[in-house]
């Protein structure tokens, strides 16, 4: 953070760029000069002393990284132990700044690298649209086909609110004003003036960072984890989804032997958990999925009504000079607005009465009037599809009358986002517990008919109650009667889901998730739940809602199949589906299985899951979509989303594919708009290429199949020793981890553990994974495999490592598994790791645990360099490889500062500044990590 100034340099051109032998000079330029813009802030703000005391902590830190001796160690320690807990939290705010700073850059750098790319012609990159189009078209696919193939793909990510997610809206404003200066800085030649004005504005932006505060005062409430999920629609999605489809197609038309343009069916849409996911949180109920869906509406009609009002200014067409259709003229004149200056301007009278429409709509369903007022009264519009047919007209007319270039402005962007968007933003999913609908259902039958023990019967018997009762139009609960709250809840969110239907359309609350399925009957409780609502009709044989089970455990992925084979056998199941355009959705966690069992083994059943479940539905007929409820971390189903998608079994994406977005995860991939853009454009391409190139992919050789099961039967039983079987183990992992202060952090409406015990099978995947990350050993991401591979060795000593080597290079899943396995070691940190040990007061437990974790961290990365031939860690992947380079010596003094503050507040020490540290710090660390939950 004492780096010279750097002036503001003529942006370089592309070639230069990418012929420079050090392609990351200008990124280390960029973090350089960020860095003395931070130190000099904190000099002006704090005087040389702390300024000093932080370079004297990055410097003893890399000494220590470096040594890993007990000389460095001491010196560390002793060295710490003399801060004052004014300037531990000073030490630790500059470091977390640094963190988020370095990622700017860094993310302004991957923009930089990509344009130049683009300028200089480089051939499309892979997991880029371009790239994708040009491979199938090559493959013999003709234009035709791919748009056909769009009509009924669905490519969703889904938003979810999880406690990883630490940022503040505020910090992520100065966030993106930085980012926007340096993006400034690179595309635009600036005058001395212009350059002396950015910089300025640079050090403005960082010091407003620095003086703003980094920590939520209160805990956070289901409507504010809405409202930061709406940020990214701000920053990114509401515009840069109606980007990416007019690049496709546009790349279409250009592959179109007539290039005529083209038009998709809207097959990307976002989804959201927030507001609508119950498993686990009591404070989402009807009322607050009823204000999710007024926030999200706002937000949309606000875009849509500032867009039309900028698109009415625009379209200044006059009838004197260009003609307009009928249908444009009937639509001018049923316009309130009937000025005189207007009166040869159909287009603008047009778009006006459009307003005026869309405001009283945003009356009727908000309450509100919009900022602008409409020229006049004009009847709402009673669904979204009527807004959508008159931005047709304009579009038709324009097309019609010479004027096609004016389509494919603000118009054509508009007219995607309303059918993207809707009036309700993003459909929400209703999440909860099997455990919970079996307890309501239970009691609405016990209230109908004492006599009917629904907890005592057995699968059969439950099944018989729940089919008779969902083909008869019979209520079975009844307002006369009083129900236990839990209950009243789950009705009144059920009945909430088909208000939200009635009012804001269909798609706003599509989908019902029931956690922890293991069984037919709890999907048909749930069914047993909408019929009482109004969204299962029995006599038309008829869903509103998709009822989706989540397969979690590794028991429940084993039985997903058979449980799934069951159900669609069932006639009155079936008959439901013929509404649902015979598609069933079937979701896998990721999360609870790798907590249940592992890295390895929770890969390998998620796969062989998919494979049952692919048979399944291809006997019945039936279309499978998979929803990948995947979590930031390696530890938790994340990694890059391409090479994930990619890596599926053949028939298993089939053009349809969900999968969360979940933590800190979002804020990386969707804060920037173009990084945003991009992945996006990655999911699109990978179900592309996932849906018509797998046919052509040889399926896994046998033997590969064998091996995985040996390999995912020792680490399973690695894993669960260690994690399950050891005794003393949740001891050493709730002294060796943050996992105590995170349950203090105000970072989620969610609690921290399901039930009130320190039991690791009640706490929740998420602190569990983010917890091993905070203290750098980030055990769920790779524990087990080591010691995997050495049994499968010892038991096939002759053949055994060239079929693992074979496994690498031919099998895309094992390669990804291994891949993101890679990623989780390059982050972990054995000598930061054994400060964090030391925190365990028992020396024997500290002494016995650790050193097993150490002997399987070395042992796992022995065999995962003896499988891919590498002589170092990421070694194939020299961007991450040169990211964790970059930023992690910045990084490991927020973990030494926070393990001693950890050893304060463990004694004792209650100073408000002491507990505020340990809390900056989590940030920090989880800036650096950027997906470490």
């Amino acid at each position: 953070m004492n780096a010279q100034a750097i002036p503001a340099s003529t942006p370089p051109n592309a070639s230069a760029l990418l012929n420079n032998d050090d392609k990351d000079q200008q990124l280390r330029d960029d973090i350089r000069h960020l860095g003395r813009i931070l130190g000099d802030t904190v000099r002006s703000q704090h005087g040389d002393e702390i300024f000093n005391i932080i370079e004297i902590v990055r410097q003893s830190s890399i000494r220590f990284g470096r040594d890993e001796d007990e000389v460095s160690k001491q010196a560390l320690e002793a060295m710490l132990d003399g801060l004052s807990n004014d300037e531990m939290t000073k030490v630790i705010r500059a470091f977390s700044y640094f963190s988020h700073l370095s990622n700017i850059a860094e993310d302004q750098h991957h923009i930089r690298r990509t344009r130049a790319h683009l300028v200089a012609g480089s051939p499309p990159k892979q997991g880029s649209l371009a790239y994708t189009i040009s491979t199938l078209m090559e493959r013999g696919y003709s234009t035709a086909q791919l748009v056909e193939f769009f009509q009924t793909a669905i490519v969703s990510p889904v938003l979810t609110a999880h406690p990883t997610e630490v940022q503040r809206k505020s910090i992520l404003n100065c966030q993106m004003v930085i980012g926007r200066l340096l993006n400034e800085r690179d595309r635009m030649q600036l005058t001395p003036e212009e350059t002396a004005a950015n910089e300025e504005a640079l050090n403005r932006a960082v010091l407003t960072l620095w003086q703003t505060r980094m920590l939520r005062n209160s805990k956070l409430s289901v409507l504010d984890e809405v409202e930061n999920g709406l940020t990214f629609y701000d920053y990114t999605l509401l515009r840069e989804l109606p980007n990416l489809y007019a690049g496709l197609e546009d790349l279409l038309s250009q592959q179109s032997p007539s290039k005529e343009p083209t038009e998709l069916a809207s097959f990307l849409k976002m989804g959201s958990w927030i507001g609508g996911d119950r498993d686990g949180n009591p404070f989402v109920t009807a009322t607050v999925l009823e204000q999710t869906l007024t926030m999200q509406c706002t937000r949309a009609l606000r875009f849509y009504l500032d867009e039309l009002h900028a698109l009415g200014s625009q379209l200044s067409v006059a009838q004197l000079l260009v003609g307009a259709s009928d249908q444009l003229l009937a639509l001018a004149d049923s316009s309130p607005d009937q000025s005189v200056h207007r009166s040869d301007e159909p287009y603008r009278r047009a778009i006006s009465g459009m307003y005026a429409r869309l405001s009283a709509t945003y009356h009727e369903l908000l309450g509100g009037e919009p900022v602008i007022h409409p020229s006049g009264q004009a009847r709402a519009y009673q669904n979204v599809e009527q807004l959508s047919a008159d931005l047709a007209i304009v579009h038709n007319s324009l097309l019609l009358n010479g004027s096609a270039a004016l389509t494919r402005g603000r118009l054509r962007h508009l007219r995607r986002a309303v059918d993207v968007f809707g009036f309700s933003l993003a459909p929400i999913d209703l999440r909860q517990n099997s455990d919970v609908h079996e307890r309501v259902v239970a009691e609405l039958f016990a209230a109908a008919n004492p006599a009917c023990r629904y907890l005592e019967q057995d699968e059969a018997g439950r099944i018989a109650l729940l089919l008779a009762e969902i083909s008869t139009p019979r209520p079975l609960s009844s307002p006369y009667l009083v129900y236990s709250e839990e209950t009243q809840s789950e009705l009144a969110i059920y009945r909430a889901a088909r208000t939200a239907q009635d009012r804001y359309g269909k798609a706003a609350v599509p989908n019902c998730i029931i956690s922890k399925t293991d069984s037919v009957s709890d999907l048909l409780e749930l069914a047993v739940l909408l019929k009482e609502a109004g969204l299962l009709h029995p006599q038309e044989a008829r869903l509103d809602v998709n009822i989706i089970p989540l397969f979690e455990t590794i028991a429940d992925l084993r039985n997903s199949a058979p449980v799934m084979k069951h159900l669609l056998s069932l006639p009155e199941y079936a008959r439901l589906l013929d509404s649902r355009d015979l598609a069933q959705e079937v979701m896998l966690g990721y999360s609870d299985s790798n907590k249940d069992g592992g890295f390895l083994t929770s890969g390998w059943e998620l796969y062989k899951a998919e494979l049952a479940l692919i048979d399944v539905f291809a006997e019945k007929k039936i279309r499978l979509r998979l929803f990948h409820g995947r979590g930031g971390s390696v530890g938790r189903g994340g990694g890059p989303s391409y090479q994930a998608i990619l890596a599926q079994p053949a028939g298993a994406v089939q053009g349809q594919i969900r999968l969360t977005e979940q933590g800190e995860v979002i804020t990386a991939k969707y804060a920037n708009p173009e990084v945003g853009r991009r992945n996006l454009e990655v999911l699109a391409a990978a179900t592309l290429e996932a849906s018509l190139l797998a046919e052509t992919e040889p399926a896994p050789r046998p033997e590969f199949l064998t091996c995985m099961n040996a390999l995912s039967d020792h680490a399973f039983a690695a894993y669960r020793n260690l994690v399950y079987e050891t005794e003393g183990f949740e001891q050493y992992f709730w002294e060796s981890t943050v996992i105590s202060e995170i349950a203090g952090l105000n970072i989620g409406s969610r609690p921290a553990s399901r039930k009130k015990t320190t039991a690791i099978d009640d706490l929740r995947a998420i602190p569990w994974v983010f917890s091993w990350s905070q203290c750098r050993l980030m055990l769920p991401g790779w524990y087990g495999f080591g010691s995997a591979v050495r049994a499968y060795l010892e038991a096939h000593p002759d053949t055994g490592l060239a079929l693992l080597q074979e496994m690498y290079r031919d099998w895309p899943f094992f390669t990804t598994l291994l891949s993101n396995m890679e990623m989780v070691l390059a982050k972990s940190d054995l000598s930061i790791a054994s400060r964090y040990a030391g925190l365990v007061k028992e020396e024997q437990l500290r002494e016995t645990i650790f050193t097993r974790i150490c002997k399987g961290h070395v042992a796992t990365i022995a065999a995962l360099k003896s499988i891919s031939g590498q002589s170092e860690l990421l070694a194939a992947n020299p961007l991450l490889k040169r990211s964790i380079r970059n930023r992690f010596p910045y990084m490991a003094p927020l973990n030494h500062v926070q393990v001693e503050l950890l050893k304060r507040f463990r004694n004792g020490d209650q100073d408000e500044r002491v507990r505020r540290g340990i809390h900056l710090s989590i940030n920090g660390i989880a800036a650096g990590l950027r997906n470490s939950g």
